[in-house]
């Protein structure tokens, strides 16, 4: 494989750990999208009353009701996928490390998603699962990019590869009859991820992973957005419905164009 020695590095991370961390590769669209959040959160709940971004997101939990979160959270998912760019931004914030892991010619997930978790609040959960448990393609990966520092139970877990494949061998038996069971059959073996405001993981969401309740002091906010190969199996999410193609080369475009002349 004729790979650099920093991909080299970059991949063989990835592929023993299921994922990658690592600082954003453009601190101005991280800025710049955070930016957007405040914004859209003081048009949303009126004046603010804290004067730093971090002050903003992490004390969230104090300005709006459990009862009324998800339709916040729905309002500023509308509002950020509304805004022109967005989406180009977020991919510059993990560009060099998805053409390494993935390849040049990507397809973006259309919406980007959004969690918000309150401490000590269980509507938020997001039970043990892998993507491709649902129909996703195994070649997808996901970019999970934190507003606010996620540590602790502020964050997500994740099952290693060699776990995962054990789980696999052994899922009957170890499943039981909810994702409770299942949680608690793996529990000893997930890795919780350490990721800080200003850094961006990226794993492999065939890998079982989820949340559980946020017991620190703080609210957590991060986002979400699957990225694949144009050119490689897709599942369930087609092209054109879930994906959109977004940095195809010049000799694919011509290549998918061509017609053997007519004899």
């Amino acid at each position: 494989m004729f790979l650099s020695k920093a991909e080299k590095q970059l991949s063989d991370e990835y592929l023993q750990q299921g994922y990658i961390i690592r600082t954003v590769a453009d601190t101005k669209a991280l800025e710049w999208v955070q930016s957007q959040f405040i914004r859209l959160i003081g048009e949303i709940l009126g004046a603010d009353a804290y004067s730093k971004p971090e002050d903003i997101l992490n004390k969230i939990h104090q300005r709006v009701p459990v009862a009324e979160l998800n339709a916040f959270r729905l309002k500023v998912i509308r509002g950020f996928n509304a805004i022109e760019g967005f989406r180009e931004m977020y991919f510059k914030i993990a560009r060099p490390y998805l053409e390494t892991l993935v390849g040049n010619e990507l397809a973006m997930q259309l919406r980007i998603n959004l969690s918000i978790q309150f401490p000590g609040d269980e509507s938020s959960l997001l039970p043990v699962h892998a993507d491709t448990w649902s129909g996703d393609s195994p070649f997808e990966v996901v970019v999970w990019l934190p507003l606010v520092d996620c540590y602790g139970t502020k964050t997500m877990y994740i099952l290693p590869p060699q776990g995962s494949a054990n789980l696999s061998q052994e899922f009957v038996g170890r499943a039981g009859n909810s994702s409770e069971e299942l949680y608690q059959s793996i529990k000893k073996d997930v890795c919780w991820l350490d990721v800080r405001y200003g850094e961006v993981l990226i794993f492999d969401q065939a890998l079982p992973h989820g949340n559980r309740v946020n017991e620190e002091s703080e609210t957590r906010w991060s986002m979400n957005c699957r990225f694949k190969g144009v050119f490689t199996p897709f599942g369930d999410k087609k092209i054109g419905e879930f994906f959109e193609p977004i940095t195809l080369r010049a000799a694919s475009k011509t290549g998918m164009a061509y017609q053997l002349p007519e004899m």
